[in-house]
């Protein structure tokens, strides 16, 4: 068993590359086994066709989907009038299943209008298994409700709960600022130190960190709890 990660860039990666992907700046996952070949895709939008195609040059078979939360830029919809490919153009292409915390299965339903037959609704630390690779679901509800992170040994690849130097906005419609804090501070500062880190999406000047050097360097995650309900107003 070897685990596989790939990082894919939307606006960067992928052949129908442009610029609006570019400025929102996504990070699409591959996790899998590099022996049986199977793999996962992380959150696949904007280039589903695109993901296809390094699904198929790297010798890959895909078995499914996770999704880290029910927002379109990482599943697919409508975003200020641009529609962006997501989950339904992926069952079209491949009919696999989407795994989601429960918490967020209505919202994906809302936003790309698949069927509910479709989504694996999961709790917290449910794992997932592609080849010999263990995948643990980690519910970090914040961002949203049901927002999770994923867990493959010693690699998390952590959605729109953390990001280098920063973490998931608080003010949108389901966001909770004291259940952020407990995600950064109960859930993933927790995990050891020499924990990679994959965002969500490419907000800073290297894509990838560790569990330690944000615990160091990210105001959020180092913030008391008087500090972040400032921060938070």
């Amino acid at each position: 068993m070897g685990i596989y990660i790939k990082q894919l860039l939307a606006g960067r990666d992928f052949a129908q590359a442009d610029a609006f992907a570019a400025q929102m700046a996504n990070f699409i996952y591959l996790i899998g086994d590099s022996e049986t070949h199977e793999c996962m895709v992380v959150d696949p939008a904007w280039d589903v066709e695109g993901i296809l195609k390094v699904v198929d040059a790297q010798g890959l078979t895909l078995t499914g989907a996770l999704v880290t939360h029910y927002h379109p830029d990482h599943i697919g919809g409508e975003i200020f009038g641009f529609n962006i490919g997501g989950l339904s153009d992926l069952l079209a292409k491949r009919p696999v299943k989407f795994h989601a915390n429960r918490e967020e299965v209505e919202g994906i339903k809302y936003v790309t209008g698949i069927s509910g037959t479709d989504i694996v609704s999961h709790e917290g630390g449910d794992r997932i298994q592609v080849g010999g690779v263990t995948i643990t679901l980690l519910h970090t509800p914040g961002h949203t409700p049901g927002s999770q992170c994923f867990l493959v040994e010693s690699r998390l690849v952590s959605g729109d709960t953390l990001f280098i130097n920063g973490c998931g906005r608080v003010d949108l419609p389901g966001s909770n600022p004291d259940q952020m804090y407990y995600s950064l501070t109960q859930v993933l500062a927790k995990l050891p130190d020499q924990t990679i880190v994959y965002p969500g999406h490419n907000y800073a000047t290297v894509p990838a960190s560790t569990i330690g050097d944000e615990k160091s360097h990210n105001v959020y995650m180092k913030a008391s709890r008087e500090q972040w309900q400032r921060m938070m107003g």
